[in-house]
């Protein structure tokens, strides 16, 4: 399945429309509260954005006859568009002033929204510059939780920490489609753990023949069009609640 993060405008890799870009195009707003001062931890923020996509899939307003339903219907028959922006201060107050959803990792804050038009993004969210979200790790992650959902990134790609926490939230939300209803109860009970990790050259090749979710972006911006992040463990996810 095809997965492309993108902001409005195509970028240097691909121009040329598919039929999915003829639907009206939604995107899902992700803000990342990035402090001058105490900027969040990379691998943390790409975990909670991931989680804050899962977070809004489960939400009962996302579901049925609630209040984001049919949004979330619409920017799910397009392409599954998401956008990370940054916010710090008043900014990141007045987009917690409106609907959405706040998740927290150990450093990072993600707030996510219900999806919006491409081009009707409310004015406090548009204002927010989606460059400037360049993040580091202080200490290189540890080992990747054994009984949780594994999203892998690709080794040989260079992406900001914005475009690569939109990814992340990509292969969460494949996880979420491959699991049943029950293990998705279960999932979330547990706070939906999963980490977040790069692979090795070797692990990236295996997992290209595992049949995990793979996420594959259509190459509009940073990127040229291939694979990001592989799935490992989609079913443990299921195994994670008490």
């Amino acid at each position: 399945m095809s997965s492309t993060p993108l902001p409005a405008d195509a970028g240097p890799f691909r121009t040329e429309p598919t039929a999915r870009d003829e639907a009206p195009q939604f995107v899902l707003p992700l803000v990342v509260h990035i402090e001058k001062t105490a900027p969040p931890a990379r691998t943390d923020a790409l975990e909670t954005s991931a989680r804050a996509v899962l977070t809004i899939l489960a939400d009962e307003r996302s579901a049925g006859d609630g209040a984001w339903a049919q949004a979330m219907r619409d920017w799910q028959d397009a392409r599954i568009r998401k956008v990370v922006r940054r916010a710090r201060g008043a900014e990141w107050r007045r987009a917690e002033a409106l609907p959405g959803i706040t998740v927290t990792g150990g450093s990072a804050e993600v707030r996510v929204f219900p999806p919006v038009p491409l081009h009707g993004w409310p004015k406090d969210l548009a204002r927010l510059q989606v460059s400037g979200t360049d993040l580091d790790d202080p200490e290189p992650p540890g080992a990747a939780d054994p009984g949780a959902p594994v999203l892998w990134l690709n080794p040989g790609l260079a992406m900001s920490a914005g475009k690569t926490m939109a990814q992340t939230g990509h292969g969460a939300q494949l996880t979420w489609w491959e699991l049943t209803d029950e293990e998705k109860r279960a999932w979330r009970a547990a706070g939906f753990p999963l980490s977040v990790r790069t692979a090795d050259p070797v692990h990236w090749k295996e997992l290209m023949g595992a049949g995990g979710p793979l996420v594959r972006d259509a190459g509009f911006t940073e990127i040229a069009p291939g694979e990001t992040v592989a799935v490992e463990g989609v079913h443990r996810a299921g195994s994670s609640g008490p």
